[in-house]
Parts: structure tokens; sequence; C-alpha cells
């Protein structure tokens, strides 16, 4: 099973780029993704995570041939 992620601003820095194909195991959640990309402490700092186009949580199951959208907080001034 595998799951498209698309990352946005300093997480497409972070990753290399802005699209990931991710391997899932059975019963996976946003979280593990998360956690499979070393980004699980941006959950702390405002992530916002989509699942084909809808706003979830990071216990929400991830099934094959999803699309993750990470949409990391935005600042400016």
């Amino acid at each position: 099973m595998q799951a498209k992620v698309l990352a946005f601003g300093p997480l497409a820095e972070h990753l290399g780029g802005r699209e990931h194909i991710v391997d899932l195991l059975p019963n996976s959640s946003v979280r593990f993704v998360l956690e499979e990309l070393g980004l699980e402490a941006w959950l702390n700092q405002g992530l916002m995570v989509n699942i084909n186009g809808v706003k979830v949580g990071d216990d929400e199951p991830v099934d094959d041939g999803d699309e993750i959208a990470l949409l990391p907080p935005v600042s400016g001034g």
C-alpha cells in the first residue's frame, strides 16, 4: 500500500521536494506517515493535514492511494 504526500513550504525543503510516495502498513495513520518522514514534531507547531482535500487529525487512517497534503503554519509580517 502506498500514499502520495504533498509537502509545502519548509516541509518541502526539509524533505528535498514537494511530492513523495510513502509505503504504508495496514491500519496506518497520519501520525505513522509523519513519523516515517521524520516530521512528527510539526504536529505541535500547527501543522494542518488534509487527506484527499479533507482536513484530518493525526489519528486519521490512511488508505492505499490517498493523497496527503502537509500544510505548515504560515507566519507573516
